[in-house]
């Protein structure tokens, strides 16, 4: 079943409360909320907070975006991660996979990103909180070869992707980009851009081309599933419940 939510990330200019009332407003499930605004490591009040305000207005909370890059950030900071995560009630550490592309990373300095990936996941493993890696440009991730070997190199069971698109540059590509990460694949960033793969934000609806075969793909085999709304256009909450709204009916129309 696909679990349409919202990424705090998304609205870095509105409050916790704020974020939390559009998520339930908009009719979404859960709240992935980032470390850089909303939920700051060491803020274990404020992880607290965030944590029963989702409870309250009956949202789950889906991840906690630590902007961790495994590999480029010192490890001696990780378990604060983890204590962040613990507090906000978070089944998944958002990570990157260093901090270069994998065309452009040296043999040692992969090494250093497998370890300490694997490193992180054997420290949040001992809670109960999985290492989801985000598929992104500039990382390990960058391409479906590079990734499939990072989780081979890494070898510990509760890491897993988090997709998001950029790496392929059309529509089948992404498809079977997705395809090769199920089972494990746990969640999706779900926005739009042009095709080309630019940062131009656009309505979600414009790339109802892309999404609905990935949705699809996402909810074939029936595990539950994240689909976060992220990188609205114009940093707009009218925009957003546009979106979500949009997000919704396709998530039904999987269902149905």
């Amino acid at each position: 079943m696909l679990v349409p939510g919202l990424a705090s990330v998304t609205f870095r200019a509105l409050s916790v409360p704020r974020v939390v009332d559009l998520a339930r407003s908009c009719g979404l499930w859960t709240v992935e909320w980032d470390g850089d605004v909303h939920v700051p490591v060491h803020d274990l009040a404020g992880a607290r907070d965030a944590r029963d305000r989702c409870a309250g207005a009956g949202l789950s909370v889906s991840a906690y975006g630590s902007g961790y890059h495994a590999g480029a950030t010192d490890p001696a900071g990780w378990p604060a991660v983890v204590a962040s995560a613990i507090e906000l009630g978070a089944p998944r550490i958002r990570v990157r996979a260093g901090a270069t592309g994998s065309a452009g990373t040296s043999a040692g300095q992969r090494s250093r990103v497998v370890a300490a990936i694997r490193a992180a996941a054997e420290c949040a493993d001992d809670y109960g909180v999985r290492i989801a890696v985000e598929h992104r440009r500039g990382t390990l991730t960058d391409t479906p070869e590079s990734a499939h070997r990072l989780y081979a190199e890494v070898g510990h069971g509760s890491v897993v992707p988090c997709w998001r698109p950029g790496g392929a540059r059309d529509v089948a590509g992404a498809v079977e980009e997705v395809r090769t990460l199920l089972p494990r694949l746990t969640s999706a960033h779900v926005f739009s851009r042009d095709a080309a793969g630019g940062r131009d934000r656009l309505p979600l609806a414009a790339r109802e081309d892309l999404w609905r075969p990935v949705l699809a793909e996402l909810a074939r085999d029936g595990v539950d599933r994240h689909v976060l709304l992220e990188s609205v256009a114009d940093d707009s909450p009218q925009r957003f419940r546009e979106d979500a709204a949009v997000l919704l009916a396709w998530v039904s129309a999987v269902a149905a």
